[in-house]
């Protein structure tokens, strides 16, 4: 789906838990989000040093963020499933942060892994009834 001008400036304005919302509804609409990767995935970092993988829900928004120490790495998308099933457990694990639709002045939000699994897949079972 391609995002317009408008809507990239629209939904990028927002505040960040209204992005959330945003995020949440097009990736389980799409079953896909998007990183930023060169020779491995774009991490950011909390104010106390925890690693951080920021995730988008559409390659422009992402592309957005390919600024500064991300200027090298680009859009790559993720499948919904393989999200689900490998790399959130996998995060967890690590114990690096999931970060939700981060935009160039804004580092979005940080749910827990269980509050982003359950929103997910409750908006799943929401778009097959």
């Amino acid at each position: 789906m391609k995002i317009t001008e408008a809507q990239l400036k629209a939904v990028t304005a927002l505040a960040g838990p209204k992005r959330y919302s945003h995020f949440i509804k097009v990736v389980a609409d799409q079953a896909l989000l998007w990183g930023l990767y060169a020779d491995g995935w774009a991490l950011a970092a909390t104010g106390e040093g925890q690693q951080v993988f920021p995730f988008w829900p559409g390659r422009e928004y992402a592309q957005l963020c390919a600024t500064g120490p991300w200027t090298e790495y680009q859009p790559e998308e993720i499948d919904l499933d393989d999200f689900l099933q490998e790399l959130l457990p996998d995060l967890k694990e690590k114990n690096i942060a999931i970060g939700v639709f981060y935009t160039p002045t804004d580092k979005g939000i940080i749910p827990a892994f269980e509050e982003l699994e359950n929103d997910l897949r409750n908006e799943l079972s929401r778009i097959e009834e």
